[in-house]
């Protein structure tokens, strides 16, 4: 059985997502161990709770510094010995400390096609924004491993969506998630859960029995 710890920063609706198919069983294998957000007033926090999980704060609030801040999300992080890190709308910088600790072993849900929209100062609606100010036709969500760069470690799924005329980012943004990121985070997921998810050594991701 496949442990999970998800790190989140706000609403948790791919958390939702997780624990959906989880319930449901399109992820098999897999259970989720913690929830763990770097702010006390996500709700994810509160979907845990409501589904039982393990629901941890460690905010950077209540450190010196941020290295201090960084070596106590990685010890409670290690407390619950997780085989996989799933981020799920997290926004914190994971640190090279973390990334060493868990090598191709952290996953990412990006709100974009990667390599498009990708990058340092890429996150959250911003990505909507760049997507439209671009007038870009189509977009999507890209899920990877988490390595030493920004949205650079190796790509495991992506899904597309249409861009459509008149599209605010907040619309984007919704339909971005129901189209492509709630469906290819869990299954994600449940690949790398029932062992058909290898890194060959060009540092491509191969999905056994695709």
């Amino acid at each position: 059985m496949l442990r999970l710890a998800v790190l989140v920063s706000g609403g948790g609706t791919n958390l939702q997502a997780i624990m959906d198919s989880i319930r449901d069983g399109r992820i098999t294998n897999a259970e989720i161990s913690v929830v763990i957000s770097n702010n006390k007033n996500a709700y994810a926090l509160e979907r845990a709770k409501q589904g039982g999980i393990d629901a941890v704060c460690v905010s950077p609030k209540d450190y010196e510094s941020r290295d201090a801040f960084n070596e106590a999300f990685l010890e409670k992080l290690n407390s619950y010995k997780p085989d996989l890190v799933v981020l799920a709308g997290c926004l914190v910088v994971i640190p090279e400390i973390m990334v060493k600790a868990y090598p191709n072993r952290i996953i990412n849900i990006h709100p974009a096609l990667i390599p498009s929209f990708c990058g340092t100062g890429y996150y959250g609606l911003k990505v909507h924004e760049g997507v439209l100010e671009r007038g870009a036709k189509v977009t999507g969500a890209t899920v990877h491993f988490v390595d030493a760069g920004t949205d650079t470690g190796p790509i495991i799924l992506q899904k597309a969506v249409e861009v459509r005329q008149g599209d605010t980012p907040k619309v984007l943004q919704q339909r971005v998630m129901e189209e492509a990121e709630w469906k290819i985070l869990p299954e994600a997921i449940h690949l790398i859960a029932n062992g058909r998810v290898r890194v060959d050594e060009r540092n491509h991701v191969v999905i056994e029995g695709a």
